[in-house]
């Protein structure tokens, strides 16, 4: 197994523990015995549970960005990408059951009104996506002109409101009614005719 290959089954069996016990309740050898491994070779891919626990997390989080930018690329229209890019980012919890339950027991990773964003790096890149598409949009002539760093601003935190109200905190079925009315809304007030 390559270097990468093992470093990526670490952060998937973590992942897989912190998502059935929490953050608290697990411990560095639970996550070992996962893996068939002692715990002193766990100590070679982190220093501690806590680190361990952020790059799994880390690596979650690029995982789901990785899916959403794989299926924008694969459009070349600005409204195909921006409407593939929302509910892509959307749907891919209803798949990750294990980065759903960590999220369900840590629900600051993704939080609603961050002092301090602990994923900052990686949701500036998530920004960066969104940006992107409303420029090219702009730019082809199928977005109206917009502030893309207020846009981009609030689209993001609608998006975070959907996957607090969805998934980490779920309010039922009515929520994914909502999510479409909310793109529709969102596209009528952004595409021209």
């Amino acid at each position: 197994m390559k270097k990468r290959e093992r470093i990526e089954a670490v952060y998937e069996a973590a992942l897989r523990v912190f998502a059935r016990h929490g953050f608290r309740k697990t411990t560095v050898e639970d996550i070992a015995v996962e893996l068939g491994m002692t715990k002193g070779n766990l100590y070679l891919y982190a220093r501690d549970k806590r680190e361990l626990y952020q790059k799994s997390v880390e690596h979650a989080l690029l995982r789901w960005q990785g899916r959403v930018r794989e299926a924008v690329e694969r459009e070349s229209d600005a409204r195909a990408m921006f409407t593939t890019m929302c509910r892509k980012a959307v749907e891919y919890l209803s798949v990750d059951d294990d980065f759903r339950s960590v999220l369900v027991h840590d629900p600051d990773i993704f939080p609603m009104f961050p002092v301090r964003d602990p994923f900052e790096r990686i949701n500036r890149n998530s920004m960066a996506m969104i940006r992107f598409i409303l420029e090219k949009g702009m730019a082809d002539g199928a977005f109206r002109r917009v502030n893309t760093r207020t846009i981009t601003n609030a689209i993001f935190s609608i998006y975070k409101m959907f996957i607090i109200r969805m998934y980490i905190r779920p309010e039922g079925k009515h929520m994914r009614k909502l999510f479409e009315e909310t793109l529709d809304l969102l596209t009528r007030g952004l595409f021209l005719d």
